[in-house]
């Protein structure tokens, strides 16, 4: 069985994760870190609960004690401090949504995959089973991508990251460029639009409704008609997990590779941009090396305030 150590408890991602791997028996969380804003006691709970073996004091403690991490902050910026101890140590770890938030992080994180290191990640509609069961189809019956539309609810980025790298896996990598396409507003829901550019084969768009939950869709173009996917959430963690968990158990990666992950990340980033400069396209290769991009201090802080109690995962009080 797997050993994982969880990085923080700030999302209920980990209680979603903890049962998955109670149900098949494949992995377990065997020890945890916390020092984000969760306390002692939502900590143990934790512990308790899924009969962890240890509260490690230290990112360092815990990579020393796992075979595996997982990181669970909801601040994208502290990724890369927490993903450093399992990668000094070889050890494989997994970044939760999002991967990171500025160019300077994924320049870090491609480095880091370039030198060897397992760093895995991230959004879970990525490797949903409806992408998989259209990509299994043979390319003469539905045809290749020449455009694809997502779609996705509550925020730009901590929800965003979902639509860009579902569309990233459906249609592949390659984005060259990002254009802000757009707003509309009704009352107090802001839609805003953007346009991707590919290679002149390929476009892309995506959609975020703030504030407002939306599912997880894509309407595909392609040369033999159109495709129409709404995302079942409730078959989202076990497409990941099993991915992930047999990437553990057998050494070969079945998640996408950092260059798939960042480019996301650019997407969005270049996106941001484009709005910001009323519209004007803005390249990937342009996004500027010191861009502060999308900020996770003030989103853990937002985050934490509007955070239910741990033991409100479980459905108590």
């Amino acid at each position: 069985m797997i050993e994982i150590g969880a990085v923080t408890l700030d999302t209920s991602h980990c209680v979603s994760f903890a049962e998955y791997f109670k149900k098949t028996g494949r992995a377990r969380y065997s020890g945890v870190f916390n020092d984000s804003f969760r306390d002692d006691a939502q900590t143990q709970a934790f512990v308790d609960r899924y009969g962890l073996d240890f509260h490690a004091r230290s990112l360092e403690e815990l990579a020393d004690k796992v075979d595996a991490g997982i990181i669970h902050s909801c601040n994208w910026d502290d990724h890369l401090r927490q993903a450093r101890p399992f990668v000094e140590r070889g050890k494989p770890v997994f970044i939760d949504k999002p991967l990171a938030g500025n160019l300077a992080d994924c320049k870090a994180l491609e480095e880091m995959a370039a030198q060897g290191a397992t760093v895995l990640g991230c959004s879970s509609v990525r490797y949903a089973l409806e992408i998989d069961e259209f990509l299994a189809e043979e390319a003469g019956e539905r045809g290749d991508p020449v455009h694809v539309w997502a779609t996705v609810g509550v925020d730009e980025f901590n929800y965003g990251c979902h639509a860009v790298e579902g569309l990233t896996r459906i249609i592949g990598a390659g984005a060259t460029s990002v254009r802000f396409a757009g707003a509309a507003s009704q009352g107090e829901t802001r839609c805003e639009s953007f346009h991707i550019t590919y290679d002149g084969s390929r476009t892309a768009a995506y959609s975020t409704v703030i504030g407002v939950y939306q599912p997880f869709t894509f309407s595909i173009l392609t040369t033999k008609g159109h495709r129409f996917i709404k995302v079942d959430n409730s078959r989202l963690y076990s497409a990941l997990l099993d991915r992930l968990l047999d990437t553990l158990e057998t050494g070969q990666n079945r998640l996408a590779a950092m260059e798939e992950l960042t480019e996301s990340v650019k997407i969005l980033l270049a996106g941001r941009l484009s709005r910001e400069r009323g519209g004007e396209p803005v390249a990937l290769a342009d996004i500027p090396a010191d861009d502060p991009g999308f900020d996770g201090n003030v989103f853990q802080k937002e985050y934490a305030a509007a955070s239910r109690p741990i033991r409100r995962f479980w459905g108590e009080e």
